[in-house]
């Protein structure tokens, strides 16, 4: 038989004259329910009840009780008297020892930790929501439990092949000894052979370098990557190299929009709209072939008023154009590094509250809490995954590991 709701009559509500009193009337029936279940408990574990003659010779006996705190999902604070035994052995089920926070509430407060909110918004909105004080320490505390999961998460193992990596950083405000400066966090997504993509860690120095880059890509390495079949970066001197050093057969694109944008630094604003123009004839050709033409056509039109901007396209054409000899499925996702770009604007929009990082652990964690809620929406492939995954198994046969 289902059990019954308790049903109460209009003039029990009555007596209440506004919600705060029928809160409080509900607190404290819940606050002495719990306790009654505590009492019980202890009655459980000693094998006889209060007064009963049966304790008398049990070797052990009540011993009054302690004030304990805790924290409920709904009530907020409720103060318990937690009954206690004269051999220190009884341990409630109902409300463990050292229990001082839900985990719903600590989920609460890491969820919007990791939305941009600082402690102090979050100690005031989980006042207002759950009726709880929470302290800023407290709070700090909760989220300083994050850094064991980034340890874990920045050594967990990894795929032994990546169709594609994206690699770029992002810079932060982080304080060191007693002043802020900037800080490069390196960054790699990897995409899988199921076309689902994944942030691979997260790595932190005070510049971006071709030579830290080489030990990012030995971290991989060392955590099982075995093969990465494209790599798409920015034109950082000597990434390139970086890359052969670790991943000998890895296929290097530096990314045309980083060019475009660099080559425009030496163009006057008035020219700027018809020389972009002019580049784009150069990486919207159909092949190599044609955008080896329309580069010669740019050279002869800007050569002598921008030589470094034309000279850049040149010294780096080889790496430049390695998209040509892709079917265009793959040219779409391998000739700018917009993948990443568009995590460093996701990760900008989670921590700009926090314009300043006082260590590098905070930074890191404000990151990774970022990432963690860009990679949920990462739930699909990418666009016409099958035909992509049969060219790249065509082009690359054993290597895809499929």
């Amino acid at each position: 038989m289902d059990k019954q709701e308790p049903q109460f009559s209009k003039d029990f509500f009555k007596q209440f004259k506004n919600k705060e009193e029928f809160q409080s009337f509900f607190n404290n029936l819940f606050k002495q329910g719990v306790e009654q279940m505590l009492r019980a408990e202890l009655d459980e574990h000693l094998g006889y009840e209060k007064h009963s003659s049966e304790g008398r010779n049990s070797g052990n006996s009540r011993n009054g009780s302690y004030k304990k705190k805790v924290k409920t999902d709904t009530l907020g604070d409720l103060a318990l008297n937690i009954p206690r035994d004269r051999n220190s052995e009884f341990e409630p089920v109902l409300i463990p020892k050292g229990q001082r926070m839900s985990d719903k509430l600590e989920e609460a407060i890491i969820g919007m930790y990791s939305r941009g909110m600082t402690t102090s918004d979050i100690s005031d909105q989980v006042k207002e929501i759950y009726g709880v004080d929470v302290s800023e320490g407290t709070i700090s505390n909760v989220t300083n439990r994050i850094t064991e999961h980034v340890k874990s998460w920045q050594n967990r193992p990894l795929e032994p092949v990546y169709f594609m990596v994206w690699m770029d950083g992002i810079v932060l405000k982080v304080k060191q000894n007693g002043k802020y400066i900037n800080k490069c966090i390196y960054l790699v997504i990897g995409l899988k052979n199921d076309g689902l993509k994944e942030v691979l860690g997260m790595w932190m120095a005070e510049t971006e370098s071709a030579s830290f880059w080489m030990s990012v890509l030995t971290d991989l390495k060392a955590r099982g990557v075995e093969d990465i079949l494209i790599a798409c970066t920015d034109n950082l001197k000597g990434f390139t190299d970086a890359i052969k050093g670790v991943f000998p057969q890895t296929i290097t694109q530096l990314c045309v929009v980083h060019q475009i944008r660099n080559s425009c630094k030496y163009v006057v604003w008035k020219d700027r709209k018809e020389f972009c123009a002019d580049l784009k004839q150069i990486y919207g050709a159909p092949n190599r072939a044609a955008a080896e033409h329309a580069l010669t056509t740019c050279s002869d039109k800007w050569g002598s008023k921008y030589r470094h901007a034309i000279q850049s396209w040149e010294n780096n054409w080889d790496n430049l154009t390695s998209y040509f000899d892709f079917p265009l499925e793959i040219r779409k996702i391998m000739y700018t590094t917009n993948t990443i770009e568009n995590l460093n604007r996701g990760i900008r929009k989670y921590t700009k509250t926090k314009i300043q990082f006082t260590d590098d652990a905070s930074a890191q964690k404000a990151v990774f809490l970022a990432i963690m809620n860009i990679e949920k929406k990462w739930s699909m492939p990418l666009h016409n995954w099958g035909l992509v995954l049969h060219q790249y198994i065509t082009i690359f046969e054993n290597r895809c590991r499929i």
